[in-house]
């Protein structure tokens, strides 16, 4: 750690921008001595030996530098009278009225032995943080610390930290909420591939097949309000910590099951899909309570961008997986992964900022704006949440999306190879550009609903905005899709769908801890169940719709219904907090 100090201007420091000739004029020298006065130095010294090496600095538990440390910090720095002189860098910050003056200034040394130190060029630091900081106010020298800025007062810098350590704890739960959803995805997309050397094994009918890809749903929409009320109720890393353990299991044991026979697959199948049921219910409840509302979008852009790339990942490693080890291995090699990330999140995760002990108060403040820490829910106020508009907007809006985006990816491989003729190699690699896509323009559509709110746009007209396009880029590429002649110009339109489609996760999927946050998992809960049945119902509508008539007649219904869900989030849906 680094000591800080706060020091008024002296001759041991000289600014860069304050004369220096020895031939100044006496009106100079006054209005110099008159803006000095104004300045003020914070200054972090790192103390090292004579040979400028950076001494350990170590502490008791009463915080206090070592004895090794307190030696050299004690030394003079700029007296030219000393034998033997410390060799530190030292970081000053200048405070004054100036803005051309004011920021960041690193001294180097001068042969000449009247002033051992001046400012040289400046130099903007960024500050990093360590878990024990030595603040300007603990080692104060002159000057009261509440005249210096928040900002310098924190950048007590010095040392070098991993990018892990200086990274802002409410982004580490962010990324470790990310790689959970990574997770997520590579255990659920791995059936999908292994299931052909399954079946070709255990001489599985298509109807069994059906069945087992189906049994996942079951387990998953019985925990979507479940995983939301347990999250509200006893913090979300608690609940997303229990769902990443169970579906890891459940992951592990279903080669096993598949060997015992048929039932025991179906019952694995469908506890896999209780666990990950839960994680995006705990996944909104635990972001609600760290993220601010500044950088709620990209955050949860963040995190559902890991589903996407676990798709890819899933997809591109299964096949060369069972390949080499056989199907077995995917759900091994796969499944492990969760201890890993589960060792990470007991260590470094906490429900709330509230519960961390290593979160800065600054970092603190920032995340809770002015608002009081409550108490987690006890009971769920149904009648109430049912009575909002915005809730119901919420919920259909959900069901029109999943509707166009369950369709496009179940049934594109089908359509790249019966429409398009490509054969099933291709179909597979041209089904990893969808998810790519989206993971792009999540993030792009996230950085530009942060910044439109930092700049002043409500945030009931940024979700507005942001949904507006999810809605009806895909409802236009969807119809520019019958009209294409070519190949590589309908494999263009399905991704420009899915990646305009990615803009919702700084709509709908952002809202629901805009209304309310206390709430947060029960709301997506809510309305996940009702995107979950599109899924369900919007897939068997469309086999049944192709054996009637065409793929045309498919998008139009897509088409109807994301017009249908612009309509109804314009007209009900809000940014404000309508639940407290």
């Amino acid at each position: 750690m680094a000591m800080g100090a706060v020091l008024s201007s002296s001759r041991a420091f000289v600014s860069p921008l304050s004369s220096s000739s020895s031939s100044s004029s006496s009106s100079s020298s006054s209005s110099a001595a008159a803006g000095r006065q104004q300045r003020r130095w914070v200054c972090s010294l790192v103390p090292g030996d004579r040979n400028g090496r950076q001494i350990t600095r170590s502490t008791d538990t009463a915080g206090q530098l070592s004895a090794q440390a307190q030696h050299y910090v004690t030394m003079r720095l700029c007296d030219a009278s000393l034998k033997r002189r410390v060799l530190s860098r030292v970081d000053c910050f200048l405070s004054s009225a100036d803005p051309l003056t004011s920021g960041w200034h690193r001294p180097r040394r001068r042969d000449s032995p009247d002033t051992a130190c001046v400012v040289a060029q400046p130099e903007y630091r960024v500050p990093a943080r360590k878990r024990a900081d030595f603040r300007a106010e603990q080692y104060e020298m002159a000057g009261s610390p509440s005249d210096v800025p928040a900002t310098a007062a924190d950048a007590v810098l010095v040392g070098e930290a991993s990018w892990w350590q200086q990274l802002p704890k409410r982004w580490t739960i962010v990324v470790l909420c990310f790689f959970s959803f990574l997770l997520c995805n590579m255990d659920r997309v791995n059936m999908s591939i292994a299931i052909l050397p399954m079946s070709a094994e255990f001489g599985w009918s298509p109807a069994t097949v059906g069945l087992i890809q189906s049994s996942f749903f079951w387990g998953y929409l019985l925990t979507q309000i479940l995983g939301g009320i347990w999250a509200d109720r006893f913090g979300g890393k608690v609940v997303l910590g229990f769902g990443v353990v169970w579906w890891s299991i459940a992951t592990m044991l279903t080669p096993i099951a598949a060997k015992l026979g048929l039932p025991f697959l179906l019952v694995v199948r469908a506890f896999m899909g209780i666990g990950e049921g839960v994680a995006m219910p705990a996944m909104n409840n635990i972001l609600s309570k760290w993220i601010p509302v500044s950088e709620r979008s990209r955050s949860l852009s963040l995190v559902y961008s890991g589903m996407y790339l676990g798709s890819v990942t899933g997809l591109a490693f299964s096949p060369f997986l069972i390949s080499k080890f056989g199907w077995p291995s995917v759900f091994y090699a796969f499944g492990s992964l969760g201890s890993i990330w589960f060792a990470l999140w007991q260590r470094k995760a906490r429900s709330s900022p509230s519960e961390d002990p290593e979160i800065s108060e600054d970092e603190k403040r920032h995340i809770l704006g002015g608002n009081t820490v409550k108490e987690p829910v006890s009971s769920i106020p149904w009648m109430l949440i049912l009575s909002k508009p915005a809730v119901w907007a919420l919920i259909i809006s959900h069901f029109c999306h999943n509707w166009g985006t369950f369709i496009l990816l179940t049934w594109m491989p089908t359509y790249y190879n019966q429409v398009l003729k490509f054969n099933l190699t291709e179909s597979g690699l041209l089904c990893v550009l969808p998810w790519l896509t989206m993971a792009v323009f999540a993030n792009i559509g996230g950085w530009i609903a942060d910044t439109l709110v930092a700049k002043g746009v409500s945030v009931t007209n940024v979700r507005k905005i942001m949904q507006s396009i999810g809605f009806l880029g895909p409802a236009l590429f969807l119809t520019l899709l019958s009209k294409v002649r070519t190949p590589a110009m309908a494999v263009l339109c399905m991704a420009c769908s899915q990646g305009s489609d990615a803009f919702s996760q700084s709509g709908l999927y952002s809202n629901h801890q805009d209304i309310g946050p206390r709430y947060a998992g029960v709301l997506l809960g809510l309305s996940n169940t009702a995107g979950v049945l599109a899924g369900v119902f919007g897939t068997a509508a469309t086999g049944y719709i192709l054996q009637k008539g065409s793929w045309d007649n498919v998008f139009q219904v897509s088409v109807i219904l994301y017009i249908v869900g612009t309509v109804v989030w314009n007209v009900f849906s809000t940014g404000e907090r309508i639940l407290e």
